[in-house]
């Protein structure tokens, strides 16, 4: 039951930023980086990552966390280490030249289940396998869903 109270914390905390993304349109849409480059000239993270859609998705883990009895404190941080994730993905895309909406197998779901998964070894009575099986079908579900809610024109990207 844990694991899958976990899977939909990531679900959540990746969730929620394009649920709102869609209701808010423009509304808060500040880029974390702040329009900024790198020294390479290419943006830090991109314009697609706000704080809109950090406070939205460390709010929305932590809410739900609370409702799973598993304490808004610790769903803040499981929230907030799944979206640094996201933005680390980010800051690598950039790097190789790849546009946010580019598909990265891999780097586009590992780092936002991976990190939250290992605060949540640390914080919970949880395996290795129970974390890397959460870890592994949150990647799947991402490959297999995202293009499905982008034609559905939930997502504004297809991955």
């Amino acid at each position: 039951m844990l694991a899958v109270e976990l899977y939909l914390l990531l679900v959540l905390a990746n969730g929620a930023p394009v649920i709102a993304a869609r209701l808010l349109k423009q509304r808060w849409e500040w880029p974390i980086d702040g329009g900024r480059l790198w020294r390479d000239g290419r943006p830090v993270f991109g314009a697609s990552k706000t704080w809109r859609g950090l406070v939205t998705g460390a709010l929305s883990c932590a809410a739900g966390s609370a409702l799973m009895a598993l304490g808004a404190g610790f769903g803040l941080v499981f929230g907030v280490l799944g979206l640094l994730g996201d933005l680390i993905s980010s800051f690598l895309k950039r790097r190789r030249g790849l546009a946010s909406s580019a598909r990265a197998l891999g780097l586009d779901q590992l780092p936002e289940a991976a990190l939250p998964m290992g605060f949540a070894l640390l914080w919970l009575p949880l395996g290795w396998l129970e974390a890397l099986a959460v870890v592994a079908l949150f990647a799947l579900s991402n490959i297999v869903f995202s293009p499905l809610l982008y034609r559905l024109g939930i997502r504004r990207q297809p991955h």
